[in-house]
């Protein structure tokens, strides 16, 4: 007669069983769907933020002209950002007055931050800014 001594027994199975292992990856699958959309928040998020602070580059551009020319006559009608803004928003001079002392400028979302809820971001020379949402600026 052969006994086992180890807390193993011959017939003992090894291993996770379908149930277990289903399990898993149900949970799994309810923390992605909880983590997805707030990441891709987040991405939208840091991407506005680089967006307007294009913008405000943009604005400075615009300040530095009038300091030096005295007008706003000889903007440019669009501006290179720092970094990969131009992916995701297009800076660009919308209106620039007949007497070159007001200008506005906007950041037109595209790509994959087209649909965000702020949308377009606009700001003068006197530096209002629309949407006036806190949350957009």
């Amino acid at each position: 007669m052969i006994t086992f001594k180890s807390g193993a027994s011959r017939g003992s199975a090894q291993g996770f069983s379908l149930i277990e292992l289903m399990i898993v990856v149900a949970i799994m699958a309810i923390i992605a769907s909880i983590a997805l959309p707030s990441y891709n928040e987040h991405l939208r998020k840091s991407r506005r933020a680089a967006g307007t602070a294009c913008l405000l580059q943009a604005a400075q551009q615009m300040e530095r002209l009038y300091t030096t020319e005295l007008s706003y006559e000889d903007a440019p009608d669009e501006f290179n950002c720092d970094g990969d803004t131009e992916e995701f928003y297009n800076v660009e001079s919308v209106e620039v007055d007949l007497g070159a002392k007001t200008y506005t400028l906007s950041a037109t979302p595209t790509g994959r931050q087209d649909g965000d809820r702020c949308g377009t971001l606009t700001i003068d020379q006197a530096g209002n800014r629309l949407p006036g949402d806190a949350g957009c600026w």
